[in-house]
Parts: C-alpha cells; structure tokens; sequence
C-alpha cells in the first residue's frame, strides 16, 4: 500500500496540471482576443 507521502505528492501533481492547463488555456484564449480584437473592433465601430 502507498504510503502518505505518495498519494500526497500524486495528489498534487494532478492539482498542480489541473491548474497548469486551466491558466494555459485561459492565457491562449485571452491573448487570441488580445490579437482578434483590435482589429475588429476598429471595423465594426466604422460600421
């Protein structure tokens, strides 16, 4: 049977990549608008 420390550190390393591809994806996503954004904007105001 595992002891604590091993189901602790596996524990945390699924919270830990949880995290990590929840921040990426919302960086992804937040920088994608950052770029789309500008651009669209500026035409739909025109029109």
């Amino acid at each position: 049977m595992a002891s604590i420390k091993d189901i602790g550190k596996l524990f945390l390393f699924i919270v830990t990549g949880l995290v990590a591809i929840i921040v990426g994806s919302f960086m992804v996503r937040g920088t994608m608008h950052m770029w789309d954004n500008p651009g669209e904007n500026k035409k739909d105001k025109k029109d």
